[in-house]
């Protein structure tokens, strides 16, 4: 088993520090802010490709450009970069959806990947119209990837559930390849529907101990159903020719954080439904003290942003280093990112995957 190396797309905007650089919020004139126009992020999937990473993730929610749409568009700057499309399920038909995905596989000749997005966060899916509690929402998407992988058959399919009710759904041109199903979550009720419906399990990055008892996890729940499921993790990443390089850098990134802008944005955070944010809140309690809470893993990120909130920070052979750790527990896909997600992307690529290649994690 070789490393897959993904990266980032910002479709919310992008910039040099951890403060809101979300295009389309509040502060979006502040110094440093750029946009997520579609130059912009034909830069970033260029240099992606180049690289050498497989495929880009593009998140989804209210403050970002809609990945199906801006990724579609971004196919027809790049050859062979694939896109990892985050998108929520309970705000589109499973039918619909699984029409769609076949489409995109003929449109960018097989470049489509799916991230399934449940959603931690209660007045988010609200802005989407979906008004289910958090277990709900899980048990109405294991509902909705049996749908897609039936509607994939080619052929009708019903489907009579607590959530949807489909008469002949059908995918008249199935997409070929299907395209690889990514899904994460931490709670109770997302590990069954990991192992009954994921190709490949995401979590974020957490040390490795604890990276390990989730791979024991929903290994052993999928292995109840008969199934695999392969691994992934989501990381930012801060890598330079040395290490006391890497560690400036981490710092200046916190270097414009008040304590007041930490203050209110673990407030924000601390109100989310998902059991991950709450994973990640837990690994730095709100602290700028202790930051590398496991060695080169650093929390400084999930002061501010939410989701993903720690990065691998050091020389390229220290975090080559721990990405072989990570690997030697059984995860294949590496999400990455950093800010800004186009300088650090050649930061990666010209230095830590010439390190992996070396080892033989990845192709040279």
């Amino acid at each position: 088993m070789t490393v897959r190396l993904h990266w980032f797309l910002p479709t919310g905007g992008d910039g040099r520090t951890l403060v809101d650089r979300h295009a389309y919020a509040h502060n979006a004139s502040a110094p440093g802010v750029r946009e997520p126009d579609i130059e912009y992020l034909a830069q970033i999937a260029k240099a992606a490709e180049r690289l050498g990473f497989e495929a880009v993730l593009t998140p989804t929610g209210t403050w970002c450009e809609d990945a199906w749409l801006t990724t579609v568009a971004l196919s027809q700057h790049t050859e062979r970069l694939k896109f990892l499309v985050a998108f929520r399920p309970g705000v589109i038909s499973p039918t619909l959806a699984a029409q769609m995905a076949a489409t995109y596989q003929r449109i960018t000749r097989g470049r489509l990947l799916l991230n399934v997005v449940t959603g931690g966060d209660s007045a988010e899916q609200r802005r989407f119209g979906d008004h289910l509690d958090h277990d709900r929402r899980y048990a109405r998407t294991a509902e909705f990837l049996s749908v897609v992988r039936g509607a994939w058959r080619g052929e009708p399919y019903d489907f009579h559930g607590e959530h949807y009710r489909i008469d002949g759904g059908l995918t008249a041109l199935p997409p070929d390849p299907l395209p690889e199903i990514f899904f994460g979550g931490s709670s109770a009720a997302a590990g069954p529907v990991a192992a009954e419906h994921a190709d490949v399990y995401l979590t974020w990055g957490e040390p490795q101990q604890q990276v390990k008892e989730k791979i024991d996890w929903i290994r052993s729940l999928a292995e109840e159903r008969g199934r695999t499921v392969r691994f992934g993790i989501r990381l930012h990443t801060i890598s330079r020719d040395s290490a006391k390089e890497a560690w400036g850098a981490a710092d200046r990134l916190l270097g414009d954080l008040s304590d007041t802008d930490i203050a209110r944005a673990q407030s924000l955070l601390g109100a989310s439904e998902s059991v991950g944010q709450q994973r990640m809140l837990a690994l730095h309690g709100g602290s700028r003290d202790g930051l590398e809470i496991s060695p080169n893993l650093w929390a400084g990120v999930g002061l501010v942003r939410g989701g993903a909130g720690t990065a691998l920070v050091g020389s390229h052979g220290d975090v080559a280093d721990r990405i072989e750790e990570y690997h030697a527990l059984g995860i294949e896909n590496f999400v990455l990112s950093g800010y800004p997600h186009l300088e650090e992307a050649y930061w990666f690529g010209e230095g830590v995957t010439p390190e992996l290649a070396a080892r033989g994690l990845v192709a040279p």
